[in-house]
C-alpha cells in the first residue's frame, strides 16, 4: 500500500526543487511515486496546484487512439474508412479529455486543497504517494531541505527519521 507525505516548505520553489529531485531518485529507482503534487500559495494569498500527471491529455490521446480506431473500422464498413478515422479520432479524443479532466487519480483533490489552505502565503508544499522507497538512500539525498512533515501515513518511526533528515543542516 502506497505512503502518502506531505511536507511544507518556507519558499514558493521548495517544493518543485524536492519534485525534482525525487524524479531523479524515480529515475536511479531509488524511489517509485505513485503520484505527485505541488501546492504553491503566493503572496496574494492564492493557491496554485501542479499536478505531476495531466489526466485530461491522456484521457484526450488515449481517447484519440481508439476513436481513430474505431472510427476507422465503422467507416470501413460504410465505405469510407478516412471520413470514420477521422470524426472517431476527434470524438474519442473529446471524451477522453472530458473523462481525464472528470476523474480523480492518486492523491485526492479536496484533500488536497482542504490541507493546503493551511500553508501560509508565499509558500508551498509538496503531496507525495510513494509506493515503494530505499528508505536510506533516499533520506540521504533529502537531508537539510528544510521541510517540515505536515501529514504523513508513515510509521512513527519512520516519519521521525524523514523530519530529522529533512531538518538537519546541509
Amino acid at each position: 500500500m502506497p505512503d502518502l507525505i506531505v511536507v511544507g516548505f518556507d519558499t514558493q520553489d521548495a517544493a518543485d526543487d524536492v519534485l525534482l529531485k525525487l524524479a531523479k531518485l524515480q529515475n536511479e529507482y531509488l524511489v517509485d511515486l505513485e503520484d505527485a503534487v505541488v501546492a504553491i500559495r503566493d503572496e496574494n494569498g492564492k493557491l496554485h496546484l501542479k499536478q505531476s500527471l495531466d489526466l485530461t491529455a491522456f484521457g484526450a490521446s488515449s481517447g484519440l487512439i481508439s476513436g481513430a480506431l474505431w472510427g476507422g473500422l465503422v467507416g470501413l464498413l460504410l465505405l469510407n474508412p478516412l471520413a470514420g478515422f477521422t470524426i472517431g479520432g476527434l470524438v474519442g479524443a473529446g471524451t477522453g479529455a472530458l473523462s481525464g479532466s472528470l476523474a480523480d487519480y492518486g492523491i485526492n483533490d479536496d484533500f488536497i486543497r482542504s490541507l493546503a489552505s493551511t500553508i501560509p502565503a508565499q509558500s508551498s508544499a509538496l503531496f507525495v504517494l510513494v509506493r515503494k522507497a530505499q528508505p536510506e538512500k533516499v533520506l540521504a539525498e533529502l537531508a537539510g531541505l528544510k521541510g517540515l512533515v505536515l501529514k504523513t501515513s508513515l510509521s512513527p518511526d519512520a516519519e521521525q527519521k524523514l523530519s530529522k533528515a529533512l531538518s538537519k543542516t546541509a
